[in-house]
């Protein structure tokens, strides 16, 4: 029964971590639309994108994990997406500067931030 048990989490365990490990183009694409807008809003941010997606995903930012996201930017439909995106993202920033939704964009951008900040701080 135990065993059986350990099994399971461990098949469970190894299911996370790939999913968290493999990146779509659509959810990378959405994910950079919206971290610029943060970047713009606060200048801590700036140059931190990599870092910030793959601390949402508890993805240590290593040469290989930073190479996929950058194999990944470059495709066709990572740049289709990234249209779409932009696209759908563009009446939203117009109606969060005339409404409290700018608030809520702060709020996300700074809890972003500080477990961007939590998950790459060194271990003691």
């Amino acid at each position: 029964m135990r065993r059986g048990a350990l099994f399971v989490a461990a098949v469970a365990l190894q299911a996370g971590m790939a999913n968290a490990a493999s990146f779509d183009s659509r959810g990378v694409a959405r994910f950079d639309v919206g971290y610029a807008r943060c970047e713009a809003k606060f200048a801590p941010m700036k140059g931190h994108r990599d870092e910030a997606y793959l601390a949402v995903y508890r993805v240590k930012p290593d040469e290989k994990s930073l190479a996929r996201l950058a194999a990944l930017r470059r495709t066709p439909e990572y740049q289709k997406e990234r249209k779409a995106a932009l696209a759908a993202k563009a009446p939203a920033v117009a109606a969060s500067a005339a409404s409290s939704a700018g608030n809520r964009l702060d709020q996300q951008c700074q809890a972003l931030w500080a477990e961007t900040r939590r998950f790459n701080a060194p271990t003691r």
